[in-house]
């Protein structure tokens, strides 16, 4: 069966590859699909519906949305369009948005409200059998994140294209990584999903940190257009030995070593 078309093509062949580079999907996997009604979880939904009907493997998909509750989410066009399509859904409505207004305040905590979704994606994964939970992160939320904990948490980490829980209970998988977020929005929009908002206050803030990083990704890109993939193969190419962290490379014993070699050990006089 071919592809519909060269973009299909295209993005197929990088989730083709970052499946068989992390293992992301195995044979007789069952794979649930965060799926927001954003591009990028249509897209993901979508393509690995394309591969799970020519993979060499065996594995089945389910969709599942976790509704927030805030007032004019769509989840009836998400229903509709997984019934039109023969995907295997389920919707969770929670009272997420309540919590984070009552806590927060009016902040834009979005990573809070990530890890209250991401529990209730563990619980769900275990209800629905999944073996494995597939999120839309692309190329771009990648390196954003990359400058994200570089410029302002001093640490220097993304994220995993494979990742197990701290409990060792699921697997979360990230079939986009080499798949950039322009490409996600073409793709979604050639399959005429429909692109819902979450509905959040905080939704598309242009002062958040993170929008501040796709702003400054996007004026470097003007003069060097590779600057994306220059950076996610950074993050298969790290250079360890170059870096600070002692935990990484521990430093001598000076003492132990002083005294080996006969010399006095440095003493440090604090005045």
């Amino acid at each position: 069966m071919p592809y519909k078309s060269t973009l299909e093509t295209r993005i197929a062949k990088k989730v083709t590859r970052a499946i068989t580079e992390y293992n992301l999907i195995e044979n007789g996997d069952r794979v649930m699909v965060g799926l927001s009604g954003g591009k990028d979880s249509w897209a993901l939904l979508n393509i690995l519906d394309v591969l799970r009907r020519r993979a060499p493997i065996t594995f089945s998909l389910v969709a599942v949305t976790v509704d927030s509750g805030y007032d004019g989410y769509r989840h009836d066009l998400i229903a509709n369009t997984c019934e039109s399509r023969g995907w295997e859904y389920r919707i969770e409505h929670t009272g997420i948005g309540d919590v984070m207004d009552d806590l927060l305040d009016g902040a834009t905590p979005c990573s809070l409200c990530a890890r209250l979704r991401r529990g209730v994606l563990y619980r769900l994964a275990q209800e629905v059998g999944a073996t494995k939970i597939a999120l839309g992160h692309h190329l771009d939320d990648f390196v954003e994140t990359l400058l994200l904990n570089l410029f302002f948490a001093g640490s220097l980490k993304a994220m995993p294209a494979r990742l197990v829980s701290d409990n060792g209970e699921h697997v979360v998988v990230r079939p986009l990584v080499y798949v950039s977020e322009a490409e996600a929005r073409a793709y979604a929009k050639a399959e005429a999903l429909p692109i819902i908002g979450c509905c959040c206050p905080a939704c598309g803030d242009l002062s958040l940190q993170r929008q501040r990083v796709k702003r400054l990704i996007a004026e470097l890109e003007v003069e060097h257009p590779e600057v994306k993939n220059s950076m996610i193969r950074a993050l298969a190419n790290v250079a360890g030995r170059h870096l600070l962290d002692t935990r990484i490379n521990p430093l001598p014993d000076l003492r132990e070593a002083a005294l080996g070699e006969g010399v006095a050990p440095l003493r440090i006089v604090r005045r």
